[in-house]
């Protein structure tokens, strides 16, 4: 099938795409999982020379919410990025909400698993606020970067703006939700949250650097499928605007 360039919001009509609510229900999917399944258990690897190195194992997973985003962002265009980001973060939230209702439910007399629940599905109000505000400011980020540098290339070099993206996007997540989750906290000294935020930073940015050739051949998949390939040219980036 062949690939139509087109500018979004001036040549895209209002057509369905055929895979577009797959890959944002992948995109919610992962993120929730990640946050749920993911962000309580420190694990633990060991390295050539270093030994033992613990690490959030969530950090396994939710990158991949960032791949999506560079996806839908460089076959779908911005407007419809930032569509599936608020999707995102109204999941987030409605997340956080439920496990705080279900939690402060008082057991029944005859189950005994309350503890065990609360410590699985109890959230700090405080990691709560900086896992969203740093999760939607780093995806609004990324997708920025993804949509701009593609206009400025022509639609050449994907790795660079998958990878540039990235370290933006990640980025502006890991210097808003460190500081606001950690800083002052007991037992988080400054100099552990400066550390553990460029760790888990570059960590990230390498993972994404890890699946570059995975985001090739999804994107090169679906803008076949689409029969689209979209630049945000003349395009409203603020992230307030809900038209496609």
């Amino acid at each position: 099938m062949s690939v139509e360039r087109v500018v979004a919001n001036r040549e895209m009509g209002s057509g369905a795409f055929r895979w577009f609510d797959f890959v944002m229900a992948a995109f919610v999917t992962i993120l929730l999982l990640s946050n749920v399944i993911g962000a309580g258990k420190v694990a633990v690897i060991t390295l050539p020379v270093v030994g033992e190195w613990p690490f959030g194992a969530g950090i396994l997973f939710f990158p991949l919410s960032y791949v999506i985003g560079d996806v839908l962002t460089e076959v779908y265009g911005y407007a419809r990025a930032r569509r599936v980001i608020w999707a995102g973060t109204a999941a987030v939230l409605f997340m956080a909400f439920m496990s705080y209702v279900v939690v402060a439910l008082p057991p029944a007399p005859s189950w005994t698993n309350q503890a065990a629940y609360e410590v699985i599905f109890g959230q700090v109000p405080r990691i709560v606020l900086a896992s969203v505000c740093a999760f939607w400011a780093g995806e609004f980020a990324n997708a920025y970067v993804m949509a701009r540098m593609k206009v400025w290339t022509g639609g050449r070099h994907l790795w660079s703006r998958t990878i540039g993206s990235t370290l933006v996007g990640q980025g502006v997540d890991s210097l808003i939700f460190y500081p606001l989750a950690f800083w002052g906290a007991e037992g988080w000294t400054t100099h552990l949250v400066v550390v553990v935020l460029f760790t888990q930073w570059a960590l990230k940015v390498g993972w994404e650097v890890l699946l570059t050739p995975v985001t090739y051949l999804i994107v090169g998949w679906l803008k076949r499928a689409e029969g689209v390939d979209v630049f945000d040219e003349g395009t409203d980036f603020s992230p307030f605007r809900a038209k496609v």
